[in-house]
């Protein structure tokens, strides 16, 4: 009885197997025409270029963080982007002398300005004062990010979509 069931699933794997694999080695279904072979081999679209003025676009990795009443802030050291590729916030390496003593903290994108960046000796204003920068909680990776703004400014993540 067994070798009955076994050339039953045999005979049925047979009759549906070929039809199936090449159905898989063309990327075709069945029933469907198959590609022209020269659509393959047809190369993509060459990329958008967009050139953006050396006056007009600065790296901020590394960059100074001052307040508004020019109190050294720390260094930005990264940048958080949401889902959707946006920036919504800089990570600020607040405090400390030389990397000793420090922490991390997160501020909003929004309360940052980036009136003066033309060369690297250039600092970015935070709408922060010192005060409240060094009472905002750490930032540790794999953890909730939390986010100090401006007053008014800051809008909730959504974490459901």
């Amino acid at each position: 009885m067994r070798i009955g069931i076994l050339i039953l699933f045999l005979v049925a794997g047979l009759a549906g197997g070929p039809a199936a694999y090449s159905a898989e080695d063309t990327g075709t279904t069945q029933g469907s025409p198959a590609a022209p072979p020269d659509a393959a081999k047809e190369p993509p679209p060459p990329p958008s270029v967009t050139v953006i003025g050396a006056k007009d676009a600065h790296g901020i990795l590394g960059r100074e963080v001052r307040s508004a009443a020019n109190e050294g802030m720390g260094r930005i050291v990264d940048a958080i982007v949401d889902r959707e590729g946006t920036v919504r916030a800089a990570v600020i390496d607040f405090g400390g002398f030389l990397g000793v003593g420090s922490r991390k903290i997160v501020v909003d994108w929004g309360a940052l300005r980036f009136g003066r960046v033309a060369n690297k000796r250039d600092s970015i204003t935070l709408e922060l004062t010192k005060a409240q920068v060094a009472a905002a909680p750490e930032y540790k990776e794999d953890a909730p990010v939390i986010v100090l703004g401006a007053a008014g400014r800051l809008q909730p993540w959504d974490f459901d979509h």
